[in-house]
């Protein structure tokens, strides 16, 4: 049967109409057919070589049948596919392949190709292939910001920032410490997209329309030409659970939510009354009124890219939910082509962000002008009472807001509230200090507060230092083993190409 020749109608019916419908080719044939041109070509052609190197290597089509359909497979690959324009003479690429193949071999050599197989793992066989290579860019440009964010951090592991909570200044910290939390976030973002990737990396073909077939074909021989790790197994699933499409938008998802969060960041921290970080001219727009004004525009583009790439992704999702657990084309042809749109919106997040955080500056004159109008040393000044003075911390914490309150109605920055700082604890504590000034200032300073905050996973630079460096091995880590999962489809690749010359020449 073909596309063009459905059932008869039930008796008692009469239907005159011809396939396709005017309206159903213009919405939703035409549409599919442009996307495949778009995306799936390369794909599909792949699993149709595969696929007759291995009905060849299995006998289920002889040496002159597979010879015959290799070499008409040349002949329709080289013609530009990209190029055909949708009539509705047949429905889809694949039955315009297969309508190239009969016109260079006849209908039953070319029908012979379609021995053991389906649209339906074909399908999904060719949105796997075309979402590894997604997948695989993505993540290459997410390792790239990583090893940006890294090198940034080790450079800036002590320079001195303004943390936030809240949306208000709260404790010193360094650039580097701050980095170092966006970049965990972001290697544990990679490796939920490479257990994604894991879940997309098995092959359908095979599973056929949903239960196998009875010719004896090769499952894993299949998936080793295509370049998968192995064959997904349950045949009902290869073409009913969309998991890897779930698991892959649910990865892209989170990553950008979590870097649009940092952008925001970037954006305050940019803003004319916080000003701690300098972004330099090569990244600024200048208005087309105000000479004056220095626009960090690009901050705003990663920001609504970001949100962009979230809703996208969040959009593939919605689309699965509620669908029955069976092949339907809620999980294909234009689902599919739509939801690559987050990939490319994520690839010019990362892409900018690698760029733009690198070349950001710390305003060091900035950061001590908001240090000392916010007063936010003063934590360790309480915690500098308990050390020296023996007072809990109840009792240091009331001293130190005693200060902090003195210091700010005088417009002065902590260093300088000795004198308050004496007679707030003469009157809480009963008795005069042993701190001296110089002890004082040192309290107040926010390199101390740094400095003594050693814990694991604080800002102090043994401690990052020793962060950053696990975070360089876990990014090498995740390197190695894409390249290596490069190297394999490379290799495969290279076996099937070797095997579909050597049949096609036979």
């Amino acid at each position: 049967m073909d596309a063009k020749a459905p059932p008869k109608a039930p008796q008692g019916i009469r239907d005159d109409s011809v396939f396709p419908d005017d309206a159903y080719k213009k919405t939703v044939l035409a549409p599919l057919f442009d996307g495949a041109k778009a995306h799936h070509i390369d794909p599909f052609r792949r699993i149709n070589r595969a696929h007759c190197v291995m009905l060849t290597e299995t006998g289920i089509l002889t040496a002159d049948q597979g010879a015959r359909i290799a070499r008409a497979l040349q002949e329709v690959d080289a013609d530009d596919l990209s190029e055909v324009v949708y009539t509705g003479e047949v429905e889809d690429l694949f039955f315009h392949v297969e309508a190239a193949l009969v016109a260079r071999v006849g209908a039953d050599v070319a029908g012979r190709l379609h021995t053991g197989r389906s649209r339906n793992d074909m399908d999904h066989t060719i949105y796997r292939l075309s979402l590894k290579e997604k997948i695989d860019s993505l993540a290459t440009r997410a390792r790239t910001l990583a090893a940006a964010l890294i090198d940034k951090a080790e450079a800036d592991r002590d320079t001195i920032i303004v943390a936030y909570t809240h949306g208000q200044p709260a404790q010193p910290s360094t650039f580097g410490h701050y980095l170092a939390a966006a970049i965990e976030v972001l290697l544990r973002d990679l490796a939920r997209l490479e257990a994604a990737r894991d879940i997309v990396d098995r092959s359908p073909m095979g599973a056929a329309a949903i239960t196998t077939t009875g010719f004896p074909i090769d499952r894993h021989r299949m998936a080793g030409l295509l370049g998968f790790a192995a064959p997904q197994e349950n045949s009902y699933g290869c073409i009913a659970t969309v998991d890897y499409v779930t698991s892959t938008y649910s990865a892209l998802k989170l990553a950008f939510l979590h870097l649009g969060r940092m952008v925001q960041d970037l954006q305050q921290w940019t803003a004319f009354e916080v000003g701690q970080l300098y972004v330099p001219n090569a990244f600024v727009q200048i208005s087309s009124i105000m000479p004056q004004k220095r626009n960090p525009v690009p901050i705003e583009h990663l920001r609504h890219l970001a949100s962009r790439t979230v809703g996208y992704a969040d959009m593939m999702m919605t689309v699965m939910h509620n669908t029955p657990f069976t092949d339907m084309n809620d999980s294909e042809g234009e689902v599919q082509t739509a939801g690559y749109a987050a990939f490319d919106s994520g690839e010019r997040v990362l892409d900018l962000l690698a760029a733009l955080v690198p070349a950001l500056v710390v305003d060091g004159t900035r950061v001590r002008r908001n240090i000392d109008a916010a007063c936010i040393t003063v934590t360790e000044l309480a915690d500098g009472v308990v050390r020296n003075e023996g007072l809990s911390f109840r009792q240091a914490h009331e001293i130190a807001a005693a200060t902090s309150r003195a210091v700010l109605a005088e417009g002065a920055g902590l260093a300088d509230g000795y004198d308050a700082f004496r007679s707030a604890f003469s009157a809480l504590a009963g008795r005069p200090t042993e701190i001296a000034e110089d002890a004082f200032r040192e309290m107040a300073s926010p390199e101390h507060f740094v400095a003594v905050r050693d814990r694991f996973g604080g800002p102090a630079s043994a401690v990052l230092d020793a962060a950053l460096e696990g975070y360089r091995t876990t990014l090498n880590d995740l390197t190695a083993r894409a390249t290596q999962q490069h190297a394999h489809q490379a290799d495969m690749q290279q076996q099937l190409d070797e095997a579909f010359a050597r049949l096609a020449a036979s």
